[in-house]
């Protein structure tokens, strides 16, 4: 991989993007080189060169120093640009084929320069739009499997996994996961965002003490337990798909954190998407939704069987008892996602795109149930077909 240093940092235009990408020498100097910028995140921007001739193209992105959905009055550490990048390469180590390449990157000016992905669509996108894709489930829960099995005390020497630990702290970056995902929506904070026909149910969720109990436990899990390298913000947005094909990107969150927190926001998401589905497309979801757990845990299960850093690998019952808590810290964080995305700072097209008002908000009550009965009966919910089942009457 490439690394050029720049002696300050500076936003890249469309123009300097281009002259960027030569200086690296992707393209030829002759090369006749279009860019578009396409981000529409709220950390990032996001350039597109192609050469019109080749047809060749890469993807420029770069760390902004604040959110844009805030402004400059919320900074952010640039820092997240090289994590970003050293997660893009220590998981593609493992998941091969299953996240974007990395060409180069520059931590003084916070860039990534990567795969284009453009023949693919953004997996929100197209689950908006009606699209199945096929093979996502299968393919991200191996991805799952392959990088948090892989980053683990179960794959790696402990001297390695510590080192690991400490190259990828992201102080920054989590404190808005823990401030978004795991505080502020649970109480009256300035950040949330509702509307106001869901007043009712959000102050029955600011007053719900047993909800909030068990919204504490999993914070603490997210704030202490470094299980393993976490993508950190696996959304269907964070997801490019086609039906033959599936890439992860945006891993800028990336840091060691609980193995479940990775799987919940993959599940949380395709909650939403079986929410505001009916019919056979809702069960296009909820099959979704079985199987990359079944994908995950079988593989996750197999891994275990061989592991050579865990003494206790062939004991009766510790497989099943890994995958119990794996399986339910991953309920309970995609009840915390499911929330955080209907009442808090950040929400998503599936539910804010429906037009009709009485329907937009009987599916968002819908999701804040769900999110709320995940968290509190987690550790009662024995399977993923039972998930399908209280999904199922949350639905009625």
């Amino acid at each position: 991989m490439a690394v050029v240093t720049t002696k300050q940092y500076e936003s890249l235009t469309e123009e300097t993007a281009i002259s960027l990408a030569k200086e690296l020498s992707l393209f030829s100097n002759e090369a006749p080189l279009v860019c578009k910028e396409i981000g529409d995140g709220n950390l990032n921007y996001v350039f597109h060169i192609t050469d019109q001739v080749s047809k060749r193209g890469i993807i420029i992105k770069q760390a902004l120093p604040y959110a844009k959905v805030v402004g400059e009055s919320w900074p952010l550490t640039l820092k997240r640009a090289k994590i970003e990048a050293t997660a893009l390469q220590k998981h593609g180590e493992y998941a091969v084929g299953l996240v974007p390449k990395v060409y180069a990157a520059d931590e003084d000016l916070a860039i990534t320069v990567m795969e284009d992905l453009s023949h693919l669509q953004i997996v929100r996108e197209g689950l908006i739009k009606g699209e199945s894709y096929p093979k996502l489930s299968t393919d991200i829960g191996e991805y799952l499997a392959l990088t948090l099995f892989n980053t683990s005390d179960f794959a790696l020497h402990p001297f390695e996994k510590k080192a690991l630990v400490v190259e990828f702290s992201n102080p920054e970056l989590c404190k808005i996961t823990e401030d978004l995902i795991f505080t502020d929506p649970f109480f009256d904070h300035e950040t949330n965002d509702f509307e106001p026909a869901l007043q009712a149910e959000v102050e029955a969720i600011w007053n719900n003490h047993l909800l909030k109990l068990e919204v504490a436990k999993l914070k603490r899990s997210f704030l202490t337990e470094a299980e393993a390298l976490l993508h950190g913000d696996l959304h269907t947005g964070s997801i490019f798909a086609s039906e033959e094909e599936t890439k992860v990107i945006d891993p800028e969150f990336a840091f060691y954190g609980p193995i479940g927190f990775d799987i919940g926001l993959f599940l949380g998401n395709l909650i939403v998407q079986s929410i505001t589905r009916e019919g056979e497309q809702r069960e296009v979801i909820n099959d979704h939704i079985q199987n990359t757990w079944l994908i995950f845990s079988t593989k996750f299960s197999d891994f275990l069987k061989q592991s050579e850093f865990d003494s206790f690998k062939d004991i009766e019952g510790y497989d099943a008892f890994v995958l119990e808590k794996i399986f339910h810290d991953s309920l309970g964080f995609a009840g915390c996602e499911l929330i955080r995305r209907t009442i808090g700072l950040a929400h998503v097209k599936d539910l804010d795109s429906i037009v009709n008002q009485e329907q937009r908000i009987l599916l968002k009550k819908q999701t804040l149930n769900a999110g709320e009965l995940l968290i509190v009966r987690r550790n009662q919910i024995d399977s993923i077909d039972a998930v399908i089942e209280l999904l199922g009457e949350i639905q009625q």
